[in-house]
């Protein structure tokens, strides 16, 4: 039975468009009713940019039918809306940004852009990306297309709930502390962590700058492998990116694992991990097994004082950076009298609970007399943190591990309960940490049909491995067959 045109991969779309099966056109105005007839429920994305979508896939007709041919030439992708794209707002979830428009692209748009993409719009995110749940858009809150009555994750919850609907063949998301990894288990696709510094965060809007990497989410490993391959490399707009050579992603994808040393974490595998979680888990880990990897048992022993050095770090650089929305350059003003008056109730009014909440965890830590007993302090743990990894690395090629310690929840089961919500990301923070990069690649489901992640992380700049255990897995299993089937309801 053939797919609908909104069904395609990446790479089978673009082998229909290069064959002339389907136009970009076409392509672009399956996937525009596919946001129509399900986004009101689903509520993927703050702005769909309708006709520019319509010019952009027009103009790679053109290009492909003079003979002209790019990486992604005419596949329609979704953008988060922490990332600049010039001429259309960009929000970054939040009501002090509702009118704002940016004067120029965020650099691995832009390199997208070049390779052929096709903007659909932008998705909705939690708050400045701060959130595990996408319930701190100052907007909505999106649905998770397998239960309209639960979270597809955080903060790229919009981008993953679009792929996972079926209304983008991918998105980028953002990933601080497991924003795109998150999403990806939670909504049954493939999320990419690529390690800091392998793709620029120029036009990223900062939440934690040494901790946010730009990431991909994808209906299978190699559409993710493809569009990492299209925005990866060194740019001198960004003095963290780093200056190391960008392969073929999609060379690695060999689907042998034969003679790869997978890492078993201990500290991974504990009390308060859902059952149906940890028994998926570790059959996708035996799986690999079974390929011919061998399983390997390491401790990462810090990984207890991950959660509150990423809360310390996080927010410090938070406050730092979004000291910046101060209601006089950009965004919302509440136009008071005094100056001090305006920045108060501009900020006041403009960002939400959430942010105000980490806005002031972070000043305190960075504030005289609690400097050194806090922000030094977590920074001096997080160097443990990224020995442990590279201790482990040089046993393994592969760590597995969990996603998440649950599938996803109800949509305000943790909105009173900030500590309980932090926790969803315990598993997810470490490689942020240490800056290396990690995949989520779905391996089964929970009693009630919701979709699990299986996570596995590799060392810095060592996203050919990770990709090529993730594909291998995928290829030996269906679970990235399976799809959601949002009802659609009559508005």
């Amino acid at each position: 039975m053939s797919k609908a045109l909104h069904e395609l991969t990446i790479h089978e779309a673009l082998t229909g468009m290069r064959q002339g099966d389907f136009s970009a056109v076409d392509l672009t105005q399956a996937l525009l009713e596919r946001i129509a007839l399900l986004d009101g429920q689903v509520k993927a994305y703050l702005t769909v940019t309708a006709e520019l979508a319509l010019e952009q896939a027009a103009q790679a007709d053109a290009r492909r039918a003079a003979g002209g041919e790019a990486p992604l030439l005419g596949v329609p992708l979704a953008i988060k809306d922490v990332l600049c794209t010039a001429g259309v707002r960009t929000t970054c979830g939040s009501r002090i940004l509702e009118n704002f428009v940016p004067p120029y692209t965020a650099s691995a748009v832009q390199r997208l852009a070049d390779a052929g993409m096709v903007m659909l719009g932008k998705t909705n995110t939690d708050e400045f990306a701060m959130g595990s749940s996408t319930e701190n858009s100052g907007y909505f809150t999106t649905h998770n297309p397998w239960d309209l009555d639960r979270v597809p994750g955080g903060s790229s919850g919009g981008s993953g709930a679009a792929v996972a609907a079926q209304e983008a063949l991918a998105a980028l998301g953002t990933d601080t502390g497991g924003s795109v990894r998150l999403p990806a288990s939670y909504c049954g696709i493939v999320g990419l962590k690529p390690s800091y510094g392998r793709v620029s965060r120029y036009g990223l809007v900062a939440y934690g700058s040494s901790l946010d990497q730009v990431g991909v989410l994808a209906k299978d490993v190699r559409d993710s492998a493809l569009v990492l391959s299209a925005m990866a490399g060194h740019d001198a707009y960004d003095s963290t990116s780093m200056p190391a050579p960008v392969p073929d992603f999609t060379a690695a994808l060999t689907g042998d694992v034969r003679g790869l040393r997978i890492g078993l974490p201990d500290e991974y595998f504990i009390a308060g991990v859902q059952p149906d979680v940890e028994a998926a888990v570790r059959r996708a880990i035996d799986v690999l097994g079974e390929m011919g990897a061998e399983i390997v048992r390491v401790s990462l022993p810090n990984t207890d004082k991950a959660l509150p050095v990423y809360y310390l770090v996080a927010t410090a650089e938070a406050s730092a950076n979004l000291s910046r929305f101060d209601g006089v350059r950009y965004g919302y003003s509440a136009g008071a009298d005094s100056i001090q008056e305006n920045y108060r109730q501009s900020r006041g009014q403009g960002f939400g609970a959430e942010v105000k909440r980490r806005i002031m965890l972070g000043t305190y830590a960075l504030s005289a007399g609690y400097y050194d007993a806090y922000y030094l302090k977590a920074q001096q743990v997080r160097t443990l943190i990224k020995q442990d990894f590279e201790a482990a690395f040089e046993k393994v090629d592969v760590i597995a591990c969990p996603v998440a310690p649950t599938t996803a929840f109800r949509i305000g089961e943790k909105a009173d309960n900030p500590l309980e919500m932090y926790l969803s990301d315990v598993f997810t923070i470490t490689l942020n940490l240490a800056g290396m990069c990690g995949i989520s690649v779905p391996c089964g489901f929970d009693g009630a049909g919701l979709p699990i992640g299986l996570q596995l992380m590799g060392p810095h700049l060592g996203e050919e491995v990770v990709l090529r255990t993730a594909h291998a897995y995928e290829q030996a299993t269906h679970w990235h067959t399976q799809w959601a089937q949002p009802a659609v309801t009559e508005v």
